[in-house]
């Protein structure tokens, strides 16, 4: 067991427990691709459609504001890793890939919060509070979230679900894998654009604050249910007023 055995808060759980790696085996081994699989990806897609068709009037604002605002697309997309759907075949790892990132890499998008980088000069990094980067409409789009509602398309075509752990940049995974025990697990599911881990902390400027919702990540997984989830969803909002969500 690498997970600190020190108690983690869990707004959303209904009593504490730890995250093993034999829990985890088993409920990825046992559960994915299986009919309980397909529903809650079914369910996924239905609340991505319904969410996207319901805030599509605040999109196209927001995608106005950027426009008019500052110079520059109205989209952001970064390469991120996903899920790891090969982790259980020992004998396949790694035969056809000339690089292991973890997880199979896609583009997930936000609105743009940030100015326009010249070409070859935005490393891979974390975004800092006081950002000099960020936009002045970018600043209200990260306090509350608003800049993460294209990644409902990513949603729908199967990148991503609702609930899950943050992806991370490629650059950045590669070095937290190798410094953060089990941090490669959490790619056992898909990646969530809100998680256990968001409705309890914030964003991450550090690799003390990744360790700390490393373990909240693992134990979403032990647990994950469409019951969790929607739990998890039920306090995303109150999550975002105060401000836990984004800056």
């Amino acid at each position: 067991m690498t997970i600190s055995s020190e108690t983690v808060p869990m707004m959303v759980s209904d009593r504490i427990g730890y995250a093993t790696e034999e829990s985890i085996r088993f409920w990825t081994a046992e559960h994915t691709g299986d009919l309980k699989g397909v529903v809650r990806r079914g369910l996924n897609v239905v609340v991505a459609l319904t969410l996207i068709l319901l805030l599509l009037p605040v999109m196209v604002l927001i995608a106005f504001m950027v426009r008019l605002t500052s110079p520059g697309p109205i989209l952001y997309s970064q390469p991120r890793v996903g899920v790891d759907r090969r982790w259980n075949r020992v004998n396949d790892r790694n035969h056809r890939r000339v690089i292991d990132h973890g997880g199979k890499l896609f583009r997930m998008y936000k609105f743009r919060t940030m100015e326009v980088q010249p070409e070859g000069r935005a490393p891979q990094r974390w975004a800092a509070k006081q950002d000099p980067r960020v936009t002045g409409i970018g600043r209200y789009l990260r306090r509350f979230r608003l800049d993460e509602l294209p990644q409902l398309f990513n949603v729908l075509v199967g990148d991503m679900n609702i609930v899950g752990p943050r992806p991370e940049q490629p650059t950045i995974f590669a070095r937290l894998r190798d410094e953060i025990p089990d941090y490669g697990v959490r790619q056992r599911v898909l990646p969530g654009i809100t998680g256990l881990a968001q409705v309890n902390q914030s964003y991450d400027t550090c690799a003390e604050d990744v360790k700390r919702k490393v373990q909240f990540d693992l134990e979403y997984i032990r647990r994950e249910s469409p019951i969790q989830d929607l739990k998890i969803l039920l306090y995303t909002l109150p999550a975002v007023v105060v401000k836990r969500g984004g800056w």
